[in-house]
């Protein structure tokens, strides 16, 4: 039977890349990328203008952004310092893992200066600062300029160069922030043992505590700790193995990829089986499944602390997708740290539970009561196979969801077949369990393409997004609302269903003609991916709220939202338009 585990494992882990090019950024993953001189990541162009002021244009290289409230500006003449204004554009509203809550710039900005009284001869001071979206923050950057205002000439006066060292990481300017954003993780992940995706996995390992002694809960307490913990890091690595390569991805993405989300759903049938009976799976299997959960042993404790990880995926709690967005921006070191904090966080309780007493008498007595229990625990891991098939079936056609189904049913023959202990016809039983699961891991991998690309648009007034359609909105006067969602994200489709595609909420979107936009991001898209970054998040759902007017800020919606707080935000809205 290790043969079979070993099998379902390999297809539950093998095919989490199978949607992710591999990129030709180097071997080394944890290596950190090229960054680009900051004359080159920030171009400006200074030019007088024939009304008496000064025109400044930025072009930004993609992936880095500037601070607006960085910007800094000076004029003189002779040692005197003259009076000037600038007019400043509203940016894209970001919280800032080092300042709070600023506006930054993309691609580019244009400030004009407006000067009370032009002289003939100035020289003009511009300072700036900027970082990059992938780990890096520019010290501030003065750029001078001689301006003519009779010939319209602005010529750059040559500055010492900075040293080398004066770039440093973005983890190193915020050196200050880190705490808080491991404090962020550590809560975030506590709040995961709530999620639905966990319970069930987690609910017969508490119980079992109810009937251990001090030394065997401790010892479980902390080998199910270092399952989480190791899990987290695990993701972690591979994410930043992917950013390395240039891959735009973030918490969840490996649900992206069928393949795993259809071994996940194999998994939970495994569990599901085991949990209700119908097959006994022996010691050498005791970390698959429901027999994983409910064994006392050392392996067991560890691989349910790597099962809770893998099943917590689909979920985005509170306080997570802040600290997510800020580990995917830092250097190597800072990012583990991030997710070795989100593993405490959500091992915490367990590892409370294991040394406190007092939280241990919350829990009911052993008894026959337990295996009545361990069977109803069952079905919400039926329920839970059966939506990630779903899953599957809309990130490619119905027909590759026949195909998983009847690969489930190939599996739970394969490990019927291989559970009967009889000495006679034990080997042709064998055989058979064997060609069963390859027959389950055939239709598993089988793939039917489906038809033209559609979006889940709910209900109400909702359409595809994508930034062009947000420009187009903008410009012709109305406010738009952005929903960034996937079907396998657990937390998005609970705020489409308990708030978004409500009647009141719905009603309020037509009430002040705010236009609906869907990002599905159940398939890999860059676009997307890309998004989510510019907003500082690497996971979703993320929900932005533009005004009517194209030069104001967007509203970022916490993650998870409330109708009461979805319709004032729409009202706030359009308030500001009136």
């Amino acid at each position: 039977m290790r043969f079979v585990l070993a099998s379902l494992l390999w297809l539950y882990s093998s095919l989490v890349l199978a949607q992710f090019p591999t990129g030709t950024s180097g071997s080394n993953p944890f290596a950190q990328p090229d960054f680009l001189p900051v004359e080159e990541a920030y171009q400006l162009a200074v030019e007088p203008t024939d009304d008496g002021r000064v025109r400044l244009y930025w072009r930004i290289a993609e992936g880095y952004y500037l601070y607006q409230h960085a910007f800094d500006f000076r004029l003189e003449r002779g040692g005197e310092s003259l009076q000037v204004s600038a007019e400043v554009p509203p940016g894209l509203a970001r919280s800032d893992e080092f300042f709070g809550d600023v506006q930054v710039y993309y691609n580019e900005v244009e400030v004009l200066l407006q000067v009370r009284e032009p002289p003939g001869f100035a020289r003009l001071s511009v300072q700036s600062q900027g970082c990059a979206d992938a780990g890096l923050c520019y010290p501030p950057r003065t750029e001078v300029f001689d301006i003519d205002f009779g010939t319209g000439q602005a010529n750059p006066v040559a500055q010492a160069p900075v040293a080398a060292t004066a770039s440093l990481p973005a983890a190193g300017a915020g050196l200050s922030t880190l705490p808080y954003m491991l404090l962020l993780a550590f809560f975030g992940g506590a709040i995961l043992n709530l999620m639905p995706c966990v319970f069930p996995v987690l609910s017969l390992k508490v119980l079992g505590f109810a009937n251990t002694g001090r030394h065997e809960r401790l010892h479980h307490g902390w080998l199910y700790t270092l399952g989480v913990i190791a899990s987290f890091l695990a993701v972690a690595g591979v994410l930043i193995a992917l950013q390395t390569a240039g891959q735009a991805v973030g918490w969840g993405f490996q649900l992206q990829s069928p393949g795993f989300v259809i071994a996940l759903a194999y998994l939970f049938l495994a569990m599901g089986l085991s949990l209700s009976g119908m097959v006994q799976l022996g010691s050498s299997v005791m970390n698959l499944g429901g027999s994983l959960a409910e064994r006392q042993g050392s392996a067991g404790s560890f691989f349910t602390g790597v099962l809770a990880v893998v099943v917590a995926s689909p979920c985005t709690a509170p306080f997570m997708g802040t600290a997510l967005g800020f580990a995917l921006t830092q250097p190597a070191l800072v990012s583990l740290a991030i997710f070795f904090a989100l593993g405490a966080g959500m091992a915490a309780p367990m590892l409370l539970l294991s040394y406190s007493s007092r939280a241990r008498d919350w829990l009911p007595r052993p008894g026959v009561w337990m295996e009545t229990l361990k069977q109803l625990l069952a079905f919400p891991l039926y329920a839970t196979a059966i939506w990630l098939l779903w899953v599957a079936g809309r990130q490619t056609s119905v027909d590759t969801m026949a195909a998983a189904l009847s690969g489930g049913l190939l599996l739970a023959l394969a490990l019927w077949l291989w559970q009967g202990d009889t000495s006679s016809g034990r080997t042709a039983r064998r055989v058979l369990a064997l060609a069963s699961l390859a027959g389950a891991l055939a239709l598993g991998l089988w793939r039917i393409p489906t038809g033209p690309d559609t979006v889940a648009i709910g209900v109400g007034d909702a359409s595809a997004w994508s930034e062009e359609r947000v420009e187009e909105l903008r410009r012709s006067g109305r406010p738009v609302f952005v929903d960034v969602t996937a079907d396998w994200c657990i937390t998005c489709i609970a705020n489409e269903q308990g708030v978004l595609y409500t009647e009141a909420v719905q009603a309020a979107f037509r009430a002040h003609n705010v236009a609906f936009l869907v990002a599905d991001w159940t398939n890999y898209d860059a676009d997307i991916a890309n998004y989510l970054r510019s907003h500082g998040r690497s996971g979703i759902p993320l929900y932005v709220l533009y005004p009517a007017d194209p030069a104001a800020a967007p509203v970022l919606l916490p993650q998870v939202l409330t109708r009461n707080g979805v319709i004032s935000s729409l009202e706030s809205i359009s308030a500001d338009k009136g």
